[in-house]
């Protein structure tokens, strides 16, 4: 086979707000088409396959403990003790370092509404306002345009990093990749055959995800788990296990290091505080939102430790009742610039909350009713949402070959589907093409990829050996 010589990347424009389109007003669909496929004279499809580690190339541990002085101190063991579990957790956690690394590889120069953190466990179920499960992308915090590759390189990569963790073959693992790539290339050409409109409203429901488990036995399974998660309300699930009665007061149960009440939530002017943040984060909720905020009244605050890569970061659990007892749990997740911001440019927001809630709300079909942002008393910025509302989160653990490039296949489509949405799905689709270069392409470079993410964590167990980084190590 004739090596192909891979051309260096095209540089991305250094603008970050909603990509801007006039052209797809005076340029037809078909002509849009073939710009993609004349792309592939400068950037061939065969060049996204490759993955080599650069000589000059960051250590990885110290582009990780740059972030450490934002973070809570007493979190940081934490973080990097759920990063040394496995390259899987530490991939999850290091999308700083593969920011930097895509950022060297090659790319077309489109962009669409990046997720920045597209690794499989970002994606799931969850309920629509109008209670109906749909699967999507449901993580957010490194949104951004950003080049189309970035995201399906990551999720990509992490297939094959799931499969190793599952006691899985490479063969396994590369085979849901390209499963993943395969989906988001052919669901992204029906995409850009639709009418932007249709776009706009199409979603992957329960049926739609069902429709790509062919065995009886795993569609029953999925079926339960669907049926579970929408008899009744998240926040009513997780209160008997987040709160309680503390001296005749309801209260968030303390539970450290994974839950606590910081020392400023001893402070006597703690609830003022509280309501002056409510107050500025009810205005970024639209009218009617607002009513139904209004039913609930705020009773207690509390840290909650959560996910990996945002482990450290200021999150907060807000605890509401309603006039009739009726429980609501708020997450407020400290935003901060995206991972992606030093490579393809700076937010035009001047709200980090607001740029995770404009970004979500223009690559999901759905988004939670509380979604909105607000300033902390300290400077911090966050975006407010639902705790949980019926999600549904893949137990990854579980899968074996089968499940996991099932699970590929949905994941490449609700990818597609996203960045069709606020993104140029007609170029990128003429692009990638009818054949399989790029899925071929994609699961070579998961397999590089995951490799690299194993040496970075050998990196990180060597940190840990030495003192350099201290780690908790939960049960």
């Amino acid at each position: 086979m004739a090596k192909v010589k891979e051309e260096p990347s095209v540089v991305v424009p250094l603008t970050s707000g909603p990509a801007p389109a006039p052209a797809h007003q005076v340029r037809a669909p078909a002509e849009l088409l073939e710009a993609g496929k004349q792309l592939r004279t400068t950037v061939t499809r065969v060049s996204h396959g490759t993955w080599k580690k650069p000589k000059d190339r960051a250590d990885p541990i110290a582009m990780l403990q740059a972030s450490d002085p934002e973070r809570l101190a007493e979190l940081l063991p934490v973080r990097y003790g759920r990063m040394l579990a496995s390259p899987f957790t530490f991939y999850r956690g290091a999308a700083g370092v593969m920011a930097a690394d895509l950022a060297n590889t090659p790319a077309t120069g489109l962009r669409v509404q990046a997720c920045g953190d597209c690794h499989l466990l970002n994606f799931g179920g969850f309920a629509t306002p109008e209670r109906n499960i749909i699967f999507d992308i449901n993580d957010f915090d490194e949104t951004l345009p950003a080049p189309w590759e970035w995201d399906v390189k990551r999720l990509a990569a992490s297939f094959v990093l799931a499969a190793r963790a599952n006691g899985l073959s490479d063969g396994d693992g590369r085979d849901a990749a390209e499963a993943a790539a395969r989906s988001y290339r052919k669901r992204l050409a029906e995409y850009a055959a639709m009418a932007p409109l249709e776009v706009w409203y199409a979603r992957i429901d329960a049926d739609d995800f069902l429709s790509l488990v062919s065995d009886p036995e795993r569609r029953a399974l999925v079926r339960k788990r669907i049926a579970r998660a929408v008899e009744r309300s998240a926040s009513a699930q997780d209160f008997p296990q987040l709160a309680g009665m503390v001296g005749g007061h309801l209260h968030i149960k303390d539970a450290p290091p994974l839950i606590f009440h910081p020392e400023d939530a001893r402070a006597p002017d703690f609830m003022a505080q509280l309501e002056d943040v409510m107050a500025a984060y009810r205005e970024t909720l639209p009218d009617d939102r607002r009513v139904l905020l209004d039913r609930y009244r705020l009773v207690d605050a509390a840290i909650k430790v959560v996910g990996i890569g945002s482990v450290g970061r200021a999150c907060w659990i807000g605890l509401f009742m309603s006039p009739g007892n009726d429980p609501l749990f708020l997450q407020f997740k400290e935003a901060c610039a995206s991972v992606l911001e030093p490579y393809a440019g700076a937010s035009a927001y001047p709200h980090h909350g607001q740029r995770v809630v404009i970004g979500q709300r223009l690559a999901q079909p759905a988004s939670d009713v509380f979604l909105g942002w607000v300033t902390g008393p300290r400077g911090r910025q966050f975006y407010v949402r639902q705790l949980r509302d019926a999600k549904i989160k893949p137990l990854i653990e579980t899968f074996d070959a089968e499940t996991l490039e099932i699970f590929g296949k949905a994941c490449g489509w609700a990818l597609a589907r996203s960045h069709a949405k606020a993104g140029d799905a007609w170029t990128i689709s003429g692009y990638l093409g009818k054949s399989d270069t790029f899925d071929t392409a994609m699961g070579r470079f998961a397999l590089a990829y995951a490799d690299q993410a194993e040496a970075d964590h050998a990196a990180l167990k060597a940190a840990v050996r030495t003192g350099r980084v201290q780690v908790l190590t939960e049960a």
